[in-house]
């Protein structure tokens, strides 16, 4: 059974449409995007196209692939202290030249929509109930969610560690009740783990790794990435078979980009309301 991502981030954008309508201020967004990766640029186009399907005003600063580390700081410095500019995202990665790190956690916190800088990643850990998230993680909740799955009870497998998406996730599972089993390159033997799990999230961008043989009939698979290899796609689960053989599996493409890009739409209007409220 194919767990419609596109269709739970359609109901959301109308949610988000209605909401936006009804306030009485602009809400603004802003991005840098840093080089000409095609993911990137496309994913940047998907956030601009579904900002101005919902009233939100989207900037974007783009800047060449050897822009200079310290002028992106200074333009994040710039940000943070413009008063017009309550919100703003760095779409990641950046070219190698540039500390990640660094230009992350120059972001202010409260100007942090995408959630990924260390003290709002510790609101996450220490669950702090006001806090919003980064997308990845928080689409694979709310997908569950929609879907009334409840993860209190399961038994569930992140293939996954970055800070990003495999961190939080884990602590989101935690937060909600789960039993959490972090696998990465390391583990010894992930089948060992999956094969007893209700709930396998899997982001590893390895062509069909998790196959039919390393889940029970039940496992529930959310497959975050893709890999494209010779202009032919490939999930990190080996999709048609484990749907042939009716467990329920999000479809990739189809179930990242849109939902995520509506949580980041939801972060949005959440940080919107936060402020308001201050």
């Amino acid at each position: 059974m194919i767990i419609d991502g596109k269709k739970v981030a359609s109901e959301i954008y109308e949610e988000l449409k209605k909401e936006v309508s009804n306030l009485s201020e602009k809400v603004y967004l802003k991005a840098i995007l840093v080089g000409n990766n095609e993911d990137s640029i496309r994913y940047i186009n998907q956030k601009k196209k579904w900002a101005e399907y919902l009233w939100i005003d989207f900037e974007l600063f783009h800047y060449e692939e050897n822009f200079d580390e310290q002028e992106l700081l200074n333009k994040i410095e710039w940000l943070n202290d413009d008063k017009k500019t309550h919100w703003f995202i760095v779409q990641l990665p950046l070219p190698k030249h540039i500390d990640t790190a660094k230009v992350i956690n120059a972001i202010k916190p409260e100007k942090d929509v995408d959630w990924f800088t260390k003290q709002n990643f510790w609101k996450l850990a220490i669950w702090d109930s006001s806090f919003l998230a980064s997308c990845t993680p928080t689409w694979i909740m709310t997908l569950l969610e929609k879907y009334n799955i409840d993860v209190t009870w399961k038994d569930v497998v992140v293939i996954w560690r970055s800070n990003i998406v495999g961190k939080p996730l884990s602590l989101m599972m935690l937060n909600n009740s789960a039993t959490i089993t972090t696998c990465h390159s390391r583990t010894k033997d992930i089948s060992y783990y999956t094969k007893k799990a209700d709930i396998v999230c899997v982001a590893i961008w390895k062509p069909w790794f998790l196959t039919l043989d390393m889940i029970n009939k039940n496992t529930i698979v959310i497959d975050v990435w893709f890999t494209v290899r010779d202009w032919k796609i490939y999930w990190d689960a080996d999709f048609e078979t484990i749907n042939n053989n009716w467990n329920m599996i999000t479809p990739v493409p189809g179930g990242v980009w849109a939902m995520t890009v509506a949580m980041l739409m939801q972060n949005t209007l959440k940080a919107y309301n936060i402020q308001n409220e201050k």
